[in-house]
């Protein structure tokens, strides 16, 4: 039922974005069917994409601490956990004090599966196949009176709201916690502009092949014929807005028909399809939004090769 509404909200949420007046848009969570998954997975193995290996190493130096200064009787539950590979260091951790009771929330089935089989043997692994925060209620729904809520948002991903969506989207998810529930949240740092670039446009193309198979699955699940031939990856960065942009430009005219979107669309040549921004942040500003969505910024530790920080917010 969830995967049929899903693929429903798709057809609507493309045919929403691709007639939006001015700017055509997709949302940047629809690159990642299974094919978007592998090529990302392959993504944070290149030299100029440092942001997941930054989001990896403060969780390795950090995961003792961070679990040290929780409570005694924590679940944990991770939002787009993918196979949950960064938050081993955490369970590991937190075993060593009690049992583990660990929920992935993912929209990828076969994530969560093989997330279940790789962690299996850390305790208690139940996925929950659903959106962030349908997922955290479900999680806020089971745990017992005492237990406090340790909910993993890693990686950018808050990025990728425009600035006010962020706000509402943590407001919505302090709402889901209790007071003194925490929140760790990754957060990819403003740098030089070349650096950033380049993490988004990787010259061996693996970056504008992951943007391109977004119009591929459009093809595969909403039975669409856009020709990738004639589309090209495309990253801008705006510094005002502190946001690297991800685009796909048409190279000519063209007219592309959506028949499970119900839609015929056209796109006049350089016209471009925006699929992902994503917001960078400075140190100061964390703090900033942590306080208007109701969360004090209790550590915030940042590495030293990549411009990222891992942020603890406790819930007030």
């Amino acid at each position: 039922m969830f995967a049929r509404a899903l693929a429903n909200e798709f057809a609507r949420d493309v045919r929403t974005g691709l007639t939006r007046a001015g700017q055509k848009t997709l949302s940047c969570r629809y690159l990642y069917d299974d094919i978007g998954s592998a090529l990302f997975d392959a993504i944070t193995y290149l030299p100029e994409y440092g942001l997941t290996r930054a989001d990896a190493r403060i969780i390795q130096a950090h995961a003792c601490e961070l679990v040290a200064s929780l409570p005694a009787n924590v679940i944990v539950a991770e939002l787009g956990s993918g196979t949950g590979s960064k938050t081993r260091p955490i369970l590991e951790h937190l075993r060593t004090r009690q049992v583990v009771a660990y929920y992935p929330i993912d929209v990828s089935r076969a994530a969560l599966q093989r997330c279940a089989r790789e962690l299996d043997s850390f305790g208690m692994v139940a996925p929950i196949e659903s959106s962030y925060l349908e997922g955290i209620r479900q999680v806020a729904e089971r745990r017992d009176a005492g237990q406090t809520l340790l909910v993993l948002f890693l990686g950018s991903t808050i990025g990728n709201f425009e600035p006010e969506a962020a706000i509402d989207f943590l407001l919505a998810l302090r709402l889901c916690l209790a007071p003194g529930d925490v929140l760790l949240l990754g957060t990819d740092l403003v740098k030089p502009i070349e650096q950033m670039t380049l993490a988004y446009d990787d010259p061996t193309g693996v970056t504008a092949a992951f943007n391109l198979n977004l119009l591929g699955r459009i093809n595969r699940e909403l039975d669409a014929d856009f020709d990738l031939r004639q589309f090209e990856h495309v990253v801008r960065y705006t510094e005002e807005a502190q946001r690297i942009e991800m685009h796909l430009r048409s190279r000519m005219y063209q007219i592309v028909s959506i028949r499970r979107a119900d839609l015929i669309v056209d796109f006049v040549p350089n016209e471009t399809i925006c699929t992902e921004a994503s917001h960078k942040f400075r140190p100061e500003q964390i703090a900033r939004l942590a306080r208007t969505a109701g969360f004090r910024l209790q550590e915030q530790w940042m590495d030293t090769q990549w411009a990222f920080a891992e942020n603890v917010l406790i819930a007030e």
